[in-house]
């Protein structure tokens, strides 16, 4: 008999984006939905299509893209929004429209300036007007852990009623512990009684560190059927829920939760490199499951145990999880159609031959100069390759350094600026720096350099590409800025410049749900 299913959906493209410098294009977007519905991930929620036109426009490519997974958009509770989320899911195979309003009594005094009585009902108006463009509507009170549980079961059995299907508690603070959150759904359940009439589902953010274990408790405790994730954590603050613990510790832990998940894990790593890649935000080496420690063994004893039974040490398998998936797959012998082919493997589609050809220069390129390409060098690859693309504004030309013992690093710096080719040199405390002051002295941004972080894009080898992040800060804006390149001054040089093409194009969206 098989046993009930646990509905996972992924928020990666829409709360994991609120990250301050995580702002997706809608390619990027594009390619991280396919990995997701690779991933068998029930419900992807692509964004906030009312936010901006570039969020409709990438909820709009998404919903004609997927057909495996629901894809769904954030609306808040307001005919303009759900009718914007609408029209940009009429193309979806299986559509879903998540709508909200705040119902803690600090979130209607001094957010919304709303009494109680006008926030249920324009609760009831919302999922009222929802019902008619979809069947499929999903209903969250923000802060919803913090609202006091009588007006909360009122709200709940009101959109119940009126044709939500899945009802989300958020502890949209991160304010829950486990045992208290997982009762207060339950007690929730209890209270409303229409509740058998809908999913009940969990959407924890990670404040506290105890994201993935109040979303579990949501689930054992509190009777959940759907948790709202996202992959590496992604989120703003300190994230949400991470997808990839929620999915193996259900898996791991079947005679616990007796609980199935469609999720196929064998792609979660992949996924995981993709949004880090993606984003320019690094997955921590001991970070669970995903991590690049979460399967090695320093200790002797340990060591002593995996080789002899691998079970003493291991709850589940690094192969299980996508971590076997990194072999070696092409070099520069390999032919144009081995790349494309890799290409389509990987869930990476170019808009056209033309781009196939260039994407293919460019790998050719990158093998003489690097025996070994990996997955993770070809999603760099294109990545660099689909930012091109883009309209940007400023792009590296060409690049020289000097950097010697005892003397002051130097460096000569070529980049484009619109149409206008710039040349500029610098110096600084090392050749990383000499380059950014050198760029800066003629763009003169102002920016603030709030992070800069390098990353090996493969382990194991001093031939690995360089993947720099450069986060910046400009008028209340941050931006993060990824560049990959197996020279890490040039790549911290594409870093630099693509924050500064993000802090170029100003693209004006509307807050979220927190």
């Amino acid at each position: 008999m098989s046993q009930p299913q646990l509905i996972i959906f992924d928020t990666t493209l829409r709360d994991g984006e609120q990250s301050p410098g995580a702002s997706m294009t809608k390619d990027e977007k594009l390619r991280i939905a396919r990995q997701l519905e690779r991933l068998k991930v029930d419900v992807i929620e692509a964004g906030f299509a009312a936010s901006s036109q570039g969020d409709f426009e990438a909820v709009k490519a998404i919903a004609e893209t997927i057909r495996d997974s629901t894809v769904c958009s954030l609306a808040r509770a307001n005919d303009r929004d759900i009718a914007r989320a609408a029209e940009a899911l009429k193309g979806a195979a299986r559509s879903r429209i998540h709508t909200f309003i705040a119902t803690s009594e600090l979130h209607m005094e001094k957010k919304l300036r709303m009494t109680r009585e006008q926030v249920l009902e324009q609760a009831i108006q919302s999922v009222r007007f929802a019902r008619n463009l979809t069947d499929d509507i999903e209903f969250s009170p923000e802060d919803g852990y913090r609202s006091d549980p009588e007006f909360l079961a009122r709200v709940v059995e009101a959109v119940i009623r009126e044709g939500a299907r899945t009802i989300n508690i958020p502890d949209t603070v991160g304010y829950a512990i486990p045992e208290l959150y997982g009762t207060f759904i339950k007690t929730l359940r209890e209270r409303v009684p229409n509740s058998d009439q809908a999913i009940w589902s969990v959407h924890c953010h990670n404040d506290l560190g105890m994201a993935v274990a109040n979303s579990l408790a949501g689930v054992k405790i509190g009777g959940a059927r759907q948790v709202e994730c996202t992959i590496n954590g992604l989120g703003e603050r300190a994230g949400n829920c991470s997808l990839e613990e929620v999915v193996m510790a259900v898996k791991t832990r079947r005679d616990y939760f007796g609980l199935e998940v469609r999720v196929d894990p064998s792609q979660i790593v992949p996924a995981s490199r993709m949004v880090s890649q993606t984003t320019g935000f690094v997955v921590q080496p001991n970070k669970a499951v995903v991590g690049a420690n979460a399967f090695a063994h320093a200790s002797g004893i340990h060591q002593d145990g995996v080789l002899k039974a691998r079970d003493t040490y291991e709850i589940m398998r690094a192969e299980d999880v996508g971590w076997a998936a990194n072999k070696i797959v092409l070099g520069k012998l390999s032919g144009r159609n081995a790349f494309k082919q890799r290409l389509q493997e990987l869930g990476v589609q170019l808009g056209s031959e033309a781009e196939v050809n260039t994407a293919f220069q460019r790998f050719k390129d990158l093998a003489d100069r690097k025996a070994e390409i990996f997955d993770e060098d070809i999603i760099a690859l294109v990545m660099d390759e689909s930012a091109a693309h883009v309209q940007e504004h400023y792009r590296l030309v060409a690049l020289a350094q000097r950097s010697e013992t005892g003397e002051r690093p130097r460096a000569q710096v070529v980049f484009a600026a619109g149409e206008a080719e710039v040349r500029t040199e610098g110096e600084g405390n090392g050749p990383v720096d000499a380059v950014l002051k050198a760029i800066e002295s003629k763009v003169q941004s102002g920016a603030e350099l709030l992070l800069y972080s390098v990353n090996a894009i493969t382990s194991g080898s001093t031939e690995s590409q360089g993947e720099v992040t450069v986060r910046l800060q400009h008028a209340g804006r941050v931006v993060n800025g990824v560049g990959a390149d197996p020279d890490i001054v040039v790549a911290s040089a594409k870093a630099y410049l693509s924050a500064l093409n993000k802090l170029q194009s100003r693209t004006e969206r509307v807050a979220a749900q927190g």
